[in-house]
């Protein structure tokens, strides 16, 4: 028995009827993405399914039953993943489509005209390992505005490089934005060391929270003042829920300067044809019919993770990943991109395999039943950092076995021997 695993895995597992999948070929799933999306266990599409059945309407339109109760459901999920959080007040949570989106909101609206403004002369701060979603908004940003984006660079161990912090989070220094937890190296970045310098400065910062809220325990109002975040974000699949749904978290004092991002229905307080004045957070920032079963699926969700804990779910991702590093070290001409030591990183393994292209890698452990992921995973500053265009990326979850990734390194074996790598 490995220390650190689950001690009801097996349990666990039948929780997630995906997972009885046998594949073509007579294959059983080995699901090794779930850095991509994961697995959803029986009470999310349950209670999804109880919702569209029983429950469904509008929210906060209808004077009907099914209208209260549809809305009472939807703010329920609210109330849940608030409590998911620590978040020190359930209205900082906004529901949008996903990270994306949450992450788009905070660069768009501070574009435009409030307190917070970004312009000419301003500097956003951001890292060489986000994901395209924590690049592409902050480049829109300062394009838009004439400020000027710059980075943390990364060390040869796939960490941030910290030797110039004071001289990159400066008086100009409006916002720095980063990942917890990388989802291509899955290096942990310090967030509270990082948050504590821009604080300094009086930036805001912003946490790309989608790979850490799924493997380890997150409690807002835990974090000194000066160390936590001024908004966060994560999305709903990557946490056994559905698609479709994403979480914004900001601190009342942020979200109350920041202007209305998409005008429509909910999000008003009064409409005149000369103008329009607007609702408090947090349906300020939720116009139109907002993810209403998604809400509830996620409420569910992240409901069936508090009940096993983030703290167990944790030390079993530190577990596995340690074991598959482990593996992975035994295939000749493995190089594994990112921190080697489980207790500095997440569950998401990205390597190549020398002579064999990624994508034949995957295609290869496909056939045997087992699914990762192939490609540069949204991350190309990254794998460009390491001078490669693509990696294969293995990624555990709570329902991972290491049988699973014995399967793993078995399929890598037998990949070599198929391609004749020397």
């Amino acid at each position: 028995m490995i220390a650190g695993l689950l001690p009801d895995l097996a349990v666990i597992r039948k929780d997630f009827p995906i997972l009885e999948r046998t594949l073509a070929g007579g294959q059983p799933l080995v699901y090794l993405d779930s850095a991509n999306t994961s697995q959803k266990p029986q009470v999310v599409i349950d209670a999804m399914v109880d919702h569209l059945e029983r429950h469904n309407a509008n929210v906060a339109r209808a004077m009907h039953q099914l209208g209260a109760e549809a809305s009472e459901a939807f703010e329920n999920g609210r109330d849940l993943v608030a409590s998911f959080l620590g978040a020190p007040e359930r209205d900082e949570v906004i529901f949008t489509k996903n990270a994306s989106e949450a992450l788009n909101l905070i660069a768009n609206t501070l574009a435009w005209s409030s307190p917070l403004q970004v312009g000419p002369g301003d500097e956003v701060v951001i890292t060489e390992m986000e994901h395209h979603s924590n690049i592409v908004p902050w480049q829109l940003l300062t394009q838009r505005t004439g400020a000027t984006l710059r980075w943390f660079g990364l060390t040869e161990e796939g960490e941030l490089d910290l030797s110039e912090i004071d001289a990159l989070i400066t008086e100009r220094t409006k916002v720095v934005s980063l990942t917890w937890v990388s989802n291509m190296l899955g290096t942990v970045n310090p967030i509270g060391l990082i948050a504590r310098r821009a604080h300094e400065v009086g930036a805001i910062v912003v946490v790309d929270a989608s790979q850490a809220a799924p493997q380890m325990p997150i409690d807002l109002a835990a974090m000194p003042v000066e160390e936590r975040p001024d908004a966060l974000v994560f999305t709903g699949h990557k946490v056994v829920g559905p698609t479709g749904i994403g979480v914004l978290w900001g601190s009342r004092a942020l979200l109350e300067q920041l202007p209305v991002f998409l005008g429509g229905g909910e999000m008003i307080e009064t409409v005149a044809m000369e103008r329009s004045t607007y609702a408090g957070i947090p349906h300020k920032f939720e116009a139109g019919t907002p993810p209403i079963v998604e809400a509830v699926g996620l409420g569910a969700a992240v409901q069936y993770l508090r009940s096993i804990g983030l703290e167990a779910i944790h030390a079993h991702e530190q577990a596995i990943t340690a074991y598959a590093l482990e593996g992975l070290a035994t295939v000749p001409g493995v190089r594994v991109l990112g921190p080697l030591d489980a207790t500095r990183r997440g569950g998401a393994i990205s390597f190549e395999l020398e002579g064999v292209h990624p994508h034949d890698i995957a295609q290869v452990l496909d056939v045997r039943g087992v699914a990762v992921r192939a490609g540069h995973h949204c991350a190309k500053p990254a794998h460009a950092r390491f001078g490669v265009q693509s990696t294969t990326r293995a990624s555990s979850y709570l329902y991972t076995t290491p049988q699973e990734i014995d399967a793993l390194i078995e399929a890598l074996h037998y990949t070599r021997s198929y391609f004749k790598v020397a």
